[in-house]
């Protein structure tokens, strides 16, 4: 045994100052360019509940939430707990010729929330599930087709992208999986013609599209399951993003009284330290892939029902339910959506705020005056969305917020807070937002000062 051991905490402050420079070399350049050019390169040194901390000690609320992975916010003690624990007990982790308590124990708690389901199947990641959903969905019903909606999001790994239109992830990566169609969010009418060949082995959807945060029509979802029903198409609810309780409801679909066949999770479930994704379905489905001993194994991920990543699930969800966040996060949306709502009747260029719980999108648009009109105009013809930078920049490096655009050349700003935001909070949030729109009316002024420089960039870039 050696006298000592690394210590990584050590490692984490002797090294921290080179962190750009060590990304730029060995990892991904082109990031370490972007933090730089709009100043978000401060130096986090540490993340507590809601909270960022830079490299100077300033603290920075967390609108990201590392894309709504920290629902519990970071470092929840309850979580750092149980990964002890389970580091601490020498478990038989990973036999691999066995089965998991701990797996057994979260797949157990999770359908206790979606009872209408009655198995799950454990993955690594958001995009695993949607891999898995697609096997599972084709396995089950012998149907080539997957049907997806446009402006959607579902993962970056090779079966995800197919179910996406959008451009810049896919440019440089196709030919992708065949089969897989899109139809516009929200149109029923289309939906049906899609499955009316009865070619279509799963409808995979968004409750609410985390691009944009776009919601359904009241109709959209029951309808969307009644078609799928009709014409024997396996009804997928991605709530990778939108479950755990952060749109005011366990499951989004709840606000639509909707059972889908299967429902994906991720993001939050992990607790923001071991990664994980849940894939439920009905026992129906699940047994046509897993139909008899020699394909006990037919389908599944090696680290997927790792202990630290089950006890990460179960701890989540214990704080949630310890901590009801599910109701915080319907609460505090409910009055941050309303006080960002009585902006807009003020400032031309804010068009609409909305969202469920705590995943709210703030849409910005063209104004009507003449000269927010020609700078909106030279923003848009530089990059489309460009705009919504110059509300994000401000709010990070003036108010401490850090937040994001909801999308490739969106114009809607996205909040994903950490469901544990106090009222204090969300005074923060909306005085934030109120001096930053106000600055982005004035023109000239410091706002679009910044965009003529976002403008130099994006016209460099394309030289």
């Amino acid at each position: 045994m050696p006298d000592s051991y690394l210590d990584v905490s050590g490692l984490f402050v002797e090294r921290q100052a080179q962190r750009s420079s060590m990304h730029a070399r060995h990892l991904n350049e082109q990031l370490v360019r972007v933090l730089k050019t709009i100043g978000y390169d401060v130096g986090f040194q540490k993340g507590q509940g809601q909270y960022l901390f830079d490299r100077d000690g300033a603290r920075y609320l967390d609108l990201l939430s590392g894309f709504g992975v920290f629902a519990i916010g970071r470092n929840h003690p309850a979580l750092r707990e149980a990964l002890k624990s389970v580091l601490d007990s020498d478990f038989p982790n990973l036999v691999q010729l066995d089965v998991s308590t701990l797996a057994g124990v979260l797949a157990e708690r999770l359908l206790e929330h979606v009872p209408y389901l009655d198995k799950v199947f454990f993955a690594n990641s958001g995009a695993e599930t949607v891999e898995a959903a697609i096997k599972f969905a084709r396995g089950a019903t012998g149907r080539p087709g997957i049907v997806s909606c446009s402006h959607s999001f579902h993962g970056l790994s090779y079966g995800a992208l197919s179910l996406m239109d959008d451009a810049n992830f896919r440019s440089g990566f196709e030919p992708l999986l065949p089969g897989c169609t899109q139809v516009p969010f929200n149109d029923l009418a289309a939906l049906e013609q899609a499955l009316s060949s009865r070619q279509v082995a799963a409808f995979i959807v968004e409750p609410i599209q985390g691009k944009g945060v776009n919601l359904p029509t009241d109709e959209f979802l029951p309808g969307a399951a009644a078609l799928c029903k009709k014409y024997g198409t396996i009804f997928i609810a991605d709530e990778i993003q939108t479950g755990i309780g952060r749109t005011g409801k366990f499951l989004a679909v709840e606000h639509w009284n909707v059972e889908p066949d299967m429902v994906l999770l991720a993001k939050a479930l992990s607790g923001g330290h071991v990664p994980v994704g849940a894939l439920l379905t009905r026992k129906s489905i699940f047994d046509k892939i897993f139909n008899q001993m020699d394909r006990a194994v037919v389908h599944g991920s090696t680290f997927a029902k790792n202990d630290l990543a089950m006890a990460a699930g179960i701890a989540t969800l214990d704080v949630i339910k310890q901590e009801k966040l599910v109701e915080q996060a319907a609460k505090r949306g409910a009055e941050l959506r309303l006080a960002l709502t009585r902006m807009v009747p003020g400032y031309e260029l804010l068009k609409e705020v909305r969202g469920k719980g705590l995943m709210i999108g703030v849409e910005f648009g063209p104004p009507k005056s003449l000269k927010l009109k020609a700078s909106w105009n030279l923003l848009e013809t530089a990059n489309k969305g460009l705009f919504c930078q110059l509300i994000t920049v401000p709010l990070f490096k003036d108010h401490k917020i850090l937040t994001q655009v909801s999308g490739h050349g969106s114009h809607t700003i996205k909040l994903l807070p950490p469901l544990v935001i106090t009222e204090e909070d969300c005074s923060w949030i909306e005085k934030s937002f109120d001096d930053v729109i106000a600055a982005s009316h004035k023109v000239p002024g410091a706002i679009w000062s910044l965009g003529k420089t976002l403008v130099d960039n994006a016209v460099r870039k394309s030289a």
